[in-house]
């Protein structure tokens, strides 16, 4: 009697998954075939190597910006990290990693862009290098950035404002558009997280 209890019991939670379909992403695009990286050779913000294996091992959010922008860059920043929280806060684990590659190579050494982040607290790896290897990553993840003429010796960086979500495997997984909001990555995340 027991094992056609047990049998009655798992037919209709097998049922029951059938027929409920699993969570969505309101707003990411997830990919159903995620891309390998290029290999490159990078700097973090202490000046070790970053290269294609330190994406490896745990989620992360990739943004790409500079340390001169006005206000995408500082305010996508502060969207991860609160986004983040709010994951850390529903008890979520793993946490993804906030990863910021500057499109500025000319301007952020590793003590200028570690600066930067450390004003958006101490969870962010900050990424520049030689200009010759971020093209090698940012043509292969299709992330435009134009240095932009001005009057004066100062200038702007034309730069694609996407968030990108590259797996533990460190592929390319997910991408996030803009515009951003903390709620999208705190709902989409442990979606996304959870598809294999």
């Amino acid at each position: 009697m027991a094992m056609a209890v047990a049998a009655i019991l798992m037919a209709a939670w097998l049922s029951y998954r059938l027929l409920v379909p699993p969570p969505l992403p309101h707003t990411a695009t997830v990919f159903s075939a995620p891309a390998d990286l290029p290999e490159f050779s990078l700097l973090d913000q202490y000046g070790n190597a970053f290269d294609r294996a330190a994406f490896a091992g745990q989620w992360s959010l990739v943004f790409f910006g500079f340390t001169h922008c006005p206000d995408i860059c500082p305010l996508t920043l502060q969207l991860l990290v609160s986004a983040r929280q709010q994951l850390d806060d529903a008890g979520h684990d793993p946490l993804p990693r906030i990863i910021f590659i500057s499109v500025d190579p000319e301007r952020d050494s590793p003590d200028v862009i570690g600066e930067y982040v450390s004003y958006f607290g101490d969870e962010i790896v900050a990424i520049t290098g030689e200009l010759d290897e971020l093209r090698k990553l940012t043509g292969r993840l299709g992330i435009f950035f134009e240095k932009s003429p001005a009057d004066n010796d100062d200038y702007s960086v034309d730069h694609s404002s996407a968030v990108l979500v590259l797996n533990p495997q460190g592929q390319f997984h997910a991408l996030f558009s803009a515009p951003h909001k903390a709620e999208n990555f705190s709902h989409d995340l442990p979606i996304i997280m959870a598809i294999r």
